[in-house]
């Protein structure tokens, strides 16, 4: 069956191994997958899922692209970026206090042209953007809303097909772990292996979600997902594994896990991860290790889904050193 795709992101990502930060922890043998590289925006995982995210805003003729997310998203920059590129208008709705010196995502968000709607909480984001989608209908534009995150049954295509790069790549792990937020990575990672027979298991440290609603919410949109290919797979939460226990700070809380992480990976493989995902998930991983979670004997594979432009804001930078 064929899914409308539009093609743009660099794949297949590289996977490299990780000697330096397997020894120093003396835990399993580590692996990166390198989503950091999809090419658009200084990459990252929200890439995968814009190529079937714009084929679906060009099938019902959209002009405008509005979606929503914290003021340094990563998801906002690469949504900004390839509008900019498609030739379609953007809107952003971004929760926060605007920064006093303009940096990082938000700063990249305004070099693609996208307008910025800010908005103080985030418990109002929904019902602005949702506004904000109204008045662009109002006005006569036609706008495709591209969900939080990208995920949507559509955007779950992105990482249904990255375990499909996965497998090509023969490279033989049975962990993958990575930061799971909004859900669509998670669910094409669980679809993923459930088409393609991956045989080992997939591990999401959440970001700011409870475990039982990561759960429920990524069996459905799985499930969901799967129905792009003329079946309809059936998904239970028992399905998905989520670790919130790293979590409990808060959303973009950045703690001493995540600093510890960013060090570890930078001096031993001179890999940056980023404040907000990256490195929350990578905390989590090391902890695990720690713990005698994966055993000796383990192959783990750390997706990294991108986010390094965060590093740049001040609320970071300035806790990183």
């Amino acid at each position: 069956m064929s899914i409308p795709r539009v093609r743009f992101a660099h794949l297949p990502t590289p996977i490299e191994e990780l000697p330096g930060l397997s020894k120093i922890l003396g835990g399993p043998r580590l692996f990166v997958k390198r989503d950091d590289q999809t090419g658009l925006a200084f990459g990252g995982n929200k890439t995968r899922k814009l190529e079937f995210l714009i084929a679906e805003a060009r099938e019902q003729r959209a002009d405008t692209l509005i979606s929503a997310g914290a003021i340094q998203s990563n998801h906002c920059r690469q949504t900004a970026a390839a509008a900019a590129r498609f030739g379609f208008e953007c809107t952003l709705v971004l929760n926060g206090e605007a920064p006093e010196q303009i940096s990082a995502n938000y700063l990249l968000d305004q070099l693609f042209g996208a307008n910025i709607v800010l908005v103080r909480e985030r418990n109002d984001r929904d019902r602005v953007l949702q506004e904000t989608f109204e008045k662009a209908r109002a006005a006569g534009k036609n706008p495709y809303l591209v969900p939080y995150g990208g995920s949507s049954a559509t955007g779950v295509m992105g990482y249904t097909f990255a375990m499909e790069e996965l497998s090509r790549q023969k490279v033989d792990v049975n962990w993958i772990v990575f930061g799971t937020s909004s859900g669509g990575t998670h669910a094409g990672l669980v679809l993923g292996k459930r088409l393609h027979q991956f045989k080992g298991q997939v591990l999401g440290i959440s970001i700011d979600e409870p475990a039982g609603k990561l759960r429920q919410h990524v069996s459905t949109l799985a499930a969901q997902a799967s129905e792009k290919f003329g079946q309809r797979i059936k998904f239970s939460p028992e399905d998905v594994l989520a670790d919130d226990s790293y979590c409990q700070a808060g959303y973009g809380v950045f703690g001493e896990g995540e600093r510890e992480a960013i060090h570890l990976f930078a001096h031993h493989e001179g890999l940056l991860l980023d404040p907000v995902y990256t490195g929350r998930a990578a905390a989590g991983m090391i902890d695990l290790i720690r713990k005698g979670f994966f055993q000796k004997k383990d192959t783990v594979l750390f997706w990294h889904t991108g986010g390094q432009p965060a590093l740049f804001a001040d609320k970071y930078a300035m806790r990183l050193l």
